[in-house]
């Protein structure tokens, strides 16, 4: 899953981060609202998470614009004010929840989770492909016979493929919602990714596989 992350506060920011990607999110990082904007619109992420006050453009002016331009990714809204005059401007005008700073991070990953499913009404915590499992919890991919625990990006890659089976997903779709805009990876680091998930399901003796469509990309079948 791959989460945008707007907020000027650095050394927040960077925290929220590395506690995100632990928990096997992509994110990108915005320090102002213009570019949470520009993000936000593209429809790349599966939760947007807005501080209120933020340089160039506010996150309530941001939420405001995303939602007119029909941009229903959720939102979660981040302020260190305690009005409640605030908090219900910010769901009136199409947030779907808020958090006031200072705050635990189990709280952010709880809220993360809470409107993930209320997106997809019931999100199951493992996926099944004919006989390969994925587990969103502990991020193991498992069959009767063997089971593996994947990296990050292994495990965002297979999230994609588990979720849309048959569906193919070119190169630079992978770059754009696991690596992101803002990558120095070179492309070719999505082949390296997908020769190691397909080691992994041959070592699981899995009855699906990773096909290759020449100049087009890949399917999970």
């Amino acid at each position: 899953m791959r989460v945008l992350l707007a907020d000027d506060e650095r050394e927040l920011t960077n925290a929220l981060t590395a506690i995100l990607k632990h928990e096997h999110y992509a994110v990108d990082v915005v320090y102002h609202g213009e570019d949470a904007l520009d993000y936000g619109q593209t429809g790349n992420y599966d939760v947007i998470i807005l501080d209120i006050m933020m340089p160039k453009m506010d996150g309530l002016t941001v939420l405001k614009e995303l939602r007119r331009n029909k941009i229903n990714t959720p939102i979660l809204l981040l302020t260190a004010k305690s009005e409640i005059e605030d908090k219900i401007t910010g769901l009136d005008m199409g947030a779907d929840d808020y958090l006031s700073k200072p705050f635990a991070m189990g709280e952010l990953l709880a809220r993360i989770r809470a409107m993930t499913r209320r997106k997809s009404e019931f999100t199951p915590n493992v996926i099944q492909v004919g006989n390969l499992i994925l587990n969103k919890e502990n991020f193991e991919l498992s069959t009767e016979k063997e089971s593996v625990r994947l990296s990050n990006k292994e495990y965002q890659m297979m999230e994609l493929f588990m979720n849309h089976p048959k569906r193919l997903f070119s190169t630079e779709q992978f770059m754009e919602k696991i690596w992101g805009y803002d990558s120095e990876a070179e492309i070719n680091v999505v082949w390296v990714y997908i020769s190691y998930l397909r080691k992994k399901l041959n070592l699981l003796e899995a009855d699906v596989e990773i096909k290759a469509s020449r100049g087009a990309g890949y399917m999970l079948i």
